[in-house]
């Protein structure tokens, strides 16, 4: 399992710092406005991704988990889930053209889209992360974004290239879900099956398509009200400082993503009690990660921009400061919701959670962006996330010792302020760039130390 973590967590923290390599040089390249034109555009695609997949990503993930000690049943459970995902894909793939010829405002960089989707069909890799075969998908997903890596630098050098950027950034995802399908003969033997089998999926997988329509409001669609109520430039602020603060939140995501097949193999087999252990060491993991990286980003932003985006990016500054804190919400409300609310099926809680959030975000960024844009949809998300984790902590108050992790987590939040302070004060030294690699030392030094004096008995407690 520990494994698992690293090989996840190694991927999705890869995926996101190839774009940190690649964007100080496309940010050059093409600036706020051309880097909105691609993003508003993938915003609108991802949309109707979501719809192919639906809620997939955890219900796939889940029921594979608890059949995957039965190859016959396993075999079934896959192709009729599958041919779920194949029967929606048309319906999506019917409306997105429509869409494409009719209300696209950049027709060309909508078709280009088009190629996402397809990767988005051939997606399967709910199937591997329920059967915990998290190696096989990093391996390849990381020779991939290599490869996109070298084609950026070599074939994207002006603006005019903006198009052959987007080529390159949806090719990638084809190219690793084709990759995966080489694989599915070893784990499966593909089934004929009846339409009874395909539909008795379709209802707990819409129940989890309806958080994940929720999360999107405020994930996605930020993105997309910011191009309809402000400007493409903003809509690559938001982009640009999203990027850099999703770099603790996949941290974390990767804990929940190995956790949730183990617990729910777990419970399948009657281990609720041990599984119900985990929580705390994860809490303890996410909350670490998730407010080390938080202030440390927020500490060093002000030198960090203009090193890392050049000219022109300076608004980041805020945006940055204001996004990275929602990661300390989510890495506390992903524990809760990956090992204890979806694999004890107590999908109510997480689905009401996510609307009250989706609401409180739209409200907010009906209300801000058109005075403060990309500011007003950091404000808009940060809350949301907060409204989340508020109300999934609250309802499972009673089955969880929340005390106990409160008082484990609340230390690295006030250690993790003091970092902060700290690295704030630190002066300008001869340049910029000097400056921000001295205070990401200081950051680094400061934290591991703090950390270390006040939880040394619990880190090396062998019991």
């Amino acid at each position: 399992m520990k494994k698992n973590f690293l090989y996840n967590a190694f991927y999705n923290v890869l995926a996101l710092i190839i774009p940190l390599v690649t964007t100080p040089y496309i940010s050059r390249i093409m600036g706020a406005e051309k880097i909105g034109i691609y993003s508003y555009a993938y915003s609108i695609a991802t949309y109707f991704g979501l719809f192919i997949l639906l809620g997939l990503n955890n219900y796939g993930n889940r029921t594979i988990a608890s059949v995957r000690d039965n190859k016959e049943q396993l075999s079934k459970t896959f192709c009729s889930i599958y041919a779920m995902q194949l029967i929606m894909s048309l319906i999506v793939f019917v409306i997105y053209i429509i869409y494409v010829l009719f209300l696209a405002s950049n027709q060309l960089m909508a078709w280009i889209q088009l190629i996402y989707l397809i990767s988005v069909v051939l997606d399967i890799n709910w199937f591997f992360f329920g059967m915990e075969q998290f190696k096989l998908t990093v391996t390849r997903n990381t020779i991939i974004k290599i490869l996109n890596l070298i084609f950026i630098f070599l074939l994207v050098n002006s603006k005019s290239d903006l198009y052959i950027y987007g080529l390159i950034m949806v090719c990638g995802p084809l190219l690793s879900q084709f990759i995966l399908w080489i694989f599915i003969k070893k784990y499966v033997v593909l089934k004929k099956v009846s339409l009874s089998d395909i539909g008795r999926h379709i209802k707990p997988n819409l129940t989890l398509f309806i958080p994940v329509i929720a999360i999107s409001l405020y994930t996605i669609m930020d993105r997309v009200m910011l191009g309809m109520m402000s400007s493409m430039a903003e809509v690559g602020y938001y982009e640009n400082s999203n990027k850099l603060t999703q770099i603790p939140v996949m941290a974390i995501s990767s804990l929940g993503t190995v956790m949730l097949p183990r617990i729910s193999n777990m419970i399948s087999n009657g281990r609720k009690e041990e599984s119900i252990r985990y929580i705390q060491k994860s809490l303890f993991v996410s909350v670490l990660l998730s407010s080390s990286m938080a202030f440390g980003l927020c500490a060093i932003s002000n030198e960090f921009v203009p090193v890392f985006y050049g000219d022109g990016f300076n608004k980041c500054k805020d945006v940055i400061s204001i996004l990275v804190l929602s990661s300390i919400f989510i890495s506390w409300s992903n524990v809760i919701r990956t090992q204890y609310l979806i694999p004890n099926r107590k999908d109510k809680i997480y689905i009401i959670s996510v609307f009250l959030g989706a609401f409180i975000n739209v409200i907010i960024n009906l209300i801000l962006i058109p005075k403060f844009m990309s500011i007003g949809a950091a404000v808009g998300t940060l809350c949301a996330e907060f409204t989340v984790c508020a109300y999934q902590t609250y309802k499972v108050r009673n089955e969880l010792d929340i005390q106990v992790y409160l008082k484990q987590s609340v230390p690295l939040i006030i250690i993790s302020l003091v970092m902060y302070f700290i690295v704030m004060f630190v002066p300008l030294i001869k340049s910029m760039f000097i400056t921000l690699i001295l205070k990401i030392l200081i950051g680094i030094l400061l934290f591991v130390l703090l950390v270390y004096l006040f939880y040394k008995d619990m880190l090396f407690d062998k019991k």
